[in-house]
């Protein structure tokens, strides 16, 4: 489990266009998480390597990440969300994929791909006119 320290995490409050009554003019509901990936000591090189592939377009060019959660109406609940979305997000990159195993197709496969290529050859050239079949 990584831990991740408070003071590495820092939130801004901003006004929501979800639901939120008459309260969503007045009220920054929404979340925007921050999370500095890049010089965070929390975390491993593969990790941050990892976890900025996985981000994709919310990680900006200076390597922070940015959550946004605006799904509940309170500041707690959409809190709540940022930091569960981070940790799973994390969780994500911690993971190592799967190395791929090199497999080859069966000589069944081979078989049966080779026959259909032929299949379709002979529809092709039973399309084909030839000078014969003209006179």
């Amino acid at each position: 489990m990584i831990e991740i320290g408070d003071d590495e995490i820092q939130f801004d409050y901003i006004r929501s266009a979800g639901p939120g009554g008459q309260n969503v003019n007045k009220v920054a509901t929404a979340v925007q998480l921050r999370f500095d990936v890049f010089h965070s000591p929390s975390l491993e090189p593969e990790i941050k390597e990892r976890l900025a592939k996985i981000a994709g377009s919310r990680m900006t060019d200076a390597g922070v990440l940015v959550i946004e959660a605006k799904r509940y109406r309170t500041q707690e609940q959409n809190r709540t969300d940022a930091i569960r979305r981070l940790q799973t997000l994390i969780e994500k990159a911690a993971t190592p994929p799967q190395e791929r195993k090199a497999t080859h197709p069966s000589a069944r496969s081979q078989a049966a791909r080779v026959a259909k290529k032929k299949q379709h050859g002979e529809i092709k050239r039973q399309r084909h006119l030839t000078p014969e079949d003209f006179e």
